[in-house]
């Protein structure tokens, strides 16, 4: 007799699961005094409310999970539903772009008579969003849950905390860094809603009144319970993020992740391991159920793997993440010797150089390389010459499968144990 294990936690477990989970999220309490307590005074009014959204995502996953419908669909309907989602996700945002080209249109004496067609098919698009997406979200959790039971990283075949995430509009991060050195010291959650010009005005006015480096950047996912995730049509880049969350919450009750906020290594270690391991789960779960869309598998890349010189005769490519690493050391050395001025001249010139190839940087600064230089999974790119991502690839490149890797890097609490780890190897 075949007897099928639901992945599914009981409404009252999964309720307790999330608010427990929630409670001790990575966003943590600012201390009094600290640069994001002090950062606060521009943010009033403005911040992102946890609470509120991380209550109605129960509510709403609470449902879905006394349905479980999932449980009696085939695996080829489940792909057909998956799929179908992700499709009206695509036709939602060609719309929403098509309604932006008319209105901005000076030609378009009448931009609402232009746009009506366009309105109705959005009405019915999110309106069949409504009842597809929570299908194929729990469709996707049974399928990622059972790739973690695969990987070995479960817990008596249950992944831990359960599998569970929501798409939905995510708030924007507003990043500070001193200007005298690349280092984040505040990442403040603003509401989905704020306008471009009103995070710039932010910006200029926490520079100005703080003496600081500031950013308001778009994120693509937040390590909430149950986990917030951007909608997107990609589904590579959506299981990607799913099991990059998913193992924000994994190590939430370990050291590595109890420590998150206690420096920039821990957050670097926390940030390039969840890059990592997510990739890996997300290769393992399209080979299994959308074969079609897998990517190539990334390769563990070390330092020492250069690339390659072109040839004489070829003319050069522009590669961004080597660019962006050359700009980072740079940046590094300039605030070394003092000279912040230089150095953020020099970022602007680089940000248009960047411009001038095809790449859109907003803002460049050192609030931009203290976010984004946290994600180390590859070489090159805005970490520069920090030594924390090639530590995390190096021990994932020597360790047997992805499972020994989580469990010895979730175990250290410091970039120092890393390092004595990787030196007895």
């Amino acid at each position: 007799m075949n007897i099928k294990i639901s992945n599914r936690a009981s409404p009252l477990r999964t309720i307790i699961t999330c608010l427990a989970i929630a409670m001790i999220s990575h966003q943590s309490v600012p201390l009094l005094r600290s640069p994001s307590e002090r950062v606060r005074i521009f943010t009033s009014g403005m911040e992102f409310n946890y609470v509120t959204w991380t209550l109605d995502a129960i509510f709403k996953k609470t449902k879905a999970d006394v349905l479980g419908v999932e449980d009696y669909v085939s695996l080829e309907k489940q792909k057909s539903i998956v799929l179908k989602y992700v499709d009206l996700i695509r036709q939602k945002k060609q719309l929403i772009n098509e309604l932006k080209d008319i209105y901005a249109n000076p030609a378009d004496q009448n931009p609402a008579e232009t746009a009506a067609n366009q309105n109705r098919q959005l009405i019915y698009v999110e309106e069949e969003l409504k009842f597809a997406a929570p299908l194929a979200e729990s469709i996707l959790q049974q399928q990622l849950s059972e790739i973690i039971r695969e990987l070995d990283l479960s817990t008596l075949g249950v992944p831990m905390p359960p599998v569970s995430y929501h798409a939905t509009p995510l708030p924007q991060a507003l990043i500070i860094s001193p200007r005298d050195v690349i280092r984040q010291e505040a990442n403040i959650s603003i509401k989905t809603s704020l306008t471009l010009e009103q995070a710039i005005e932010l910006e200029n006015k926490v520079t100005q009144e703080m003496g600081v480096s500031a950013l308001v950047e778009q994120i693509g996912g937040v390590g909430t319970y149950p986990t917030m995730v951007e909608e997107s049509s990609d589904i590579v880049w959506l299981t990607e993020v799913i099991a990059h969350e998913w193992i924000h919450n994994y190590l939430q009750l370990t050291p590595l992740g109890l420590n998150y906020d206690t420096s920039s290594e821990t957050r670097t270690m926390n940030e390039t391991t969840a890059n990592m391991a997510g990739k890996e789960i997300r290769y393992a779960l399209l080979q299994k159920y959308y074969p079609e869309f897998t990517p190539e598998p990334d390769p563990i890349i070390l330092d020492e793997e250069q690339p390659k010189p072109a040839e004489e005769d070829t003319p050069p490519i522009f590669d961004f993440r080597e660019e962006m690493h050359k700009t980072r050391i740079t940046v590094d050395e300039l605030l070394e010797q003092g000279k912040i001025n230089e150095a953020e001249d020099y970022m602007e010139e680089r940000r248009e150089y960047f411009w001038q190839n095809g790449y859109v940087i907003r803002k460049l600064n050192q609030a931009y390389f203290a976010f984004h230089g946290a994600y180390a999974d590859s070489p090159r790119g805005a970490a520069g010459k920090d030594p924390v991502g090639p530590a995390v690839r190096q021990l994932r490149a020597h360790s047997a499968n992805l499972a020994e890797f989580l469990r010895t890097i979730s175990r250290m609490s410091t970039f120092q144990q890393l390092q004595n780890k990787l030196t007895e190897s």
